[in-house]
Parts: C-alpha cells; sequence; structure tokens
C-alpha cells in the first residue's frame, strides 16, 4: 500500500513541478512584453484620459475588446504624454476656459513629472499615488481661485471630471480637508476598478501565452503523467532484478535490448527524468552530454508530427489549461504536497 502511495505521490510531485516551470516561464514571458511596451502605463493614462478629457476622436482610449489589447494598446495609440524632464514648476497652470486644445491630462503630469523618467520620449509613469493625486487637484484648485473655480472650468471644458469632483465637493459640505481625502479615497476606489480590469485582460494574454508555450514545447500532460508512471514501474523492476527477482528481467531486458553495455543503458534510463525527455521533444531542444559541450537541435519535423497527431491535443489541452492557474497556485499546491510551510 505504502508503495502505490509513493508512486502516486511521484506523480502528483512531477506534474506540479511541470506545471510550475511552465507558468513560471509564462509569466516571464508576460512580463517581460509589458515591460518592454510599457503596458502598465498605457493602461493609466488611457484611463485618464478618459477620466479627465473624455473619449479621444477614436473613441474611449481603454481597451473595449480583447483584440484592442494585443494590437491597439501595444502599437497602434499611445495615449501617455510626452516625458518632460524639468520638475514641476511652483505654481500649477490654470484650466483653460475652452476645450480647443484643453488637455488636463498635461495639466497633471506637470504636477506628478517629479517621479517620471522617459521611455521613447514618453511618460514611464505606471502608478500614481492616490494622495499624490488629491494634492494635485488642490494644486489645481487653488491655480483657478478655489474649487468652485476648477468645477466651473471643467464644466466649461466638458471633462468628465466636473462630475467626480461636483460630488465629492458637495460630500465635502465646503471643507477643503475633507474635499481632499475624499479626492484621495475616490481615486484609490478608481485605481482597484482599472487594476481588476488589467488583469481581466491580462487573463487572455496569459492564455494565448499559455498554449503558445505548450505547444513550442509539445507538453502532453497526459503523456507526462504516463512516462512518470513507467518509470517508477522501470525502477521497481531494476529493483527486483537487483533482489534476485528473474521473473522482473523481461522489462529491463525490453529496455535495453541493442545497448552494448546492459549497466550503462540502465544507468542512462535511470538518470534521465521524465520532463528532460518530454522536453527534448521541444521545436528546439538543448541536451547536455556527459562530456563535451551543450548541443542545440533543430526538431521541426519530429515537433511538426506530435503537434498535428491528434492524439496529443487532449494533452496539450490539459497542460494549457493548467497554466491558467498560475505559478502562485501551483506553488502553494507544492507546497502542500512537500508539506513545506509558508513565511510571512
Amino acid at each position: 500500500m505504502a508503495a502505490v502511495l509513493s508512486v502516486y505521490l511521484d506523480l502528483a510531485l512531477g506534474l506540479v513541478v511541470t506545471f510550475l516551470l511552465l507558468s513560471l516561464l509564462v509569466s516571464g514571458i508576460n512580463e517581460a512584453v509589458v515591460r518592454l511596451l510599457s503596458i502598465r502605463s498605457k493602461f493609466l493614462w488611457a484611463y485618464l484620459r478618459d477620466t479627465m478629457d473624455g473619449a479621444g476622436p477614436h473613441g474611449s482610449w481603454l481597451p473595449t475588446r480583447v483584440v484592442d489589447v494585443f494590437r491597439t494598446m501595444p502599437f497602434l495609440r499611445d495615449p501617455r504624454p510626452a516625458h518632460e524632464a524639468r520638475p514641476a514648476p511652483a505654481s500649477a497652470g490654470e484650466v483653460p476656459e475652452t476645450g480647443t486644445g484643453a488637455s488636463m491630462i498635461n495639466l497633471l503630469y506637470e504636477r506628478v513629472r517629479e517621479i517620471d523618467h522617459g521611455k521613447q520620449g514618453r511618460t514611464s509613469i505606471a502608478e500614481i499615488p492616490p494622495a499624490r493625486f488629491a494634492v494635485a487637484v488642490m494644486e489645481l484648485a487653488a491655480a483657478n481661485g478655489d474649487v468652485e473655480g476648477l468645477l466651473a472650468r471643467l464644466k466649461q471644458m466638458g471633462s468628465p471630471l466636473y462630475g467626480h469632483l461636483k460630488g465629492v465637493w458637495e460630500s465635502a459640505q465646503g471643507d477643503l480637508d475633507r474635499f481632499r481625502k475624499g479626492v484621495e479615497s475616490w481615486f484609490d476606489g478608481e485605481m482597484e476598478r482599472l487594476s481588476m480590469l488589467y488583469k481581466r485582460y491580462a487573463k487572455w494574454v496569459l492564455a494565448v501565452l499559455g498554449v503558445a508555450v505548450t505547444l513550442l514545447f509539445s507538453m502532453d500532460g497526459l503523456e507526462y503523467a504516463k512516462t512518470l508512471l513507467r518509470d517508477d514501474a522501470f525502477r521497481a523492476s531494476v529493483t527486483a532484478v537487483a533482489g534476485s527477482g528473474q521473473g522482473a528481467y523481461d522489462e529491463l531486458k525490453a529496455r535495453c535490448t541493442g545497448a552494448g553495455d546492459p549497466v550503462t543503458c540502465v544507468t542512462e534510463t535511470l538518470s534521465e527524468p521524465a520532463l528532460v525527455k518530454l522536453m527534448g521533444q521541444a521545436l528546439v531542444s538543448v541536451s547536455l552530454p556527459a562530456d563535451g559541450e551543450p548541443e542545440v537541435r533543430w526538431n521541426g519535423g519530429a515537433w511538426w508530427d506530435r503537434v498535428s497527431t491528434p492524439s496529443h491535443w487532449p494533452g496539450f489541452v490539459l497542460t494549457s489549461v493548467a497554466l491558467l492557474f498560475g505559478a502562485p497556485f501551483w506553488w502553494d499546491v507544492l507546497r502542500r504536497i512537500a508539506g513545506l510551510r509558508s513565511r510571512r
């Protein structure tokens, strides 16, 4: 009974570790693409443009369809203001009286650009602390006389921010300190909503990356589980032979038929994990021989045969779905199976 439990425990650990490693790879690729294309910064400033200046000539700046996350947001439209290396001026600029060329975004960026560094001529700010946003609003109010003057200018401009700030100002009942805290609380809630929207779109990106990684490595989860069980059975056969169990010799003989040295065959078979065997069938594989330099092989033909074989598709689907749970989930599962305690 203990031996059976050990086999299934090895199977569970092998699958969990594999899904964890592939999930980390997917997360790493996603983070690299996000940083390279400044996706988080673009999401923030797209929201700010919609909230402060209204929809642009092409509609909302924020992506409204999943395809916009892959096409419009990274490449076609950049909502970020131009980077300015100088610190913010001592006094805030007044909100323009008309909507012609008026941009609340530029006025806001003027107040927060101390925390900025340029990236391809655009701002790289991906997060504005709610307290700093509230202070920026108070500075703009002071530049326009008072909060009532700021609200009048925003209404004249047709800025969507007018409705939000008017509600906060009425709730504060004319108290500037309560108004500042109200703006801070409102902006904090909006950032949480934006984070939820970003995560919703990020799930689609991670799903596409998960399928790509699964196909790139041709990682058949069902085949991998079968290989793990077969390796355990082979190890049991070798142990039986070592214990003079001649009846278990058949599996060992079948595995090493044609090998010049049976001992070398057994050693290589036992020392090559199932994960290494399957990774060797990726589109590009790397082998580490005992002697010599690492070898990089192109497995285009064998890889296409695996990908185009319908019997492997259920395993590919299983792996892709498993990667959707993410690395934190699989790390938690591994920690629970292994009995590791988390440190806080």
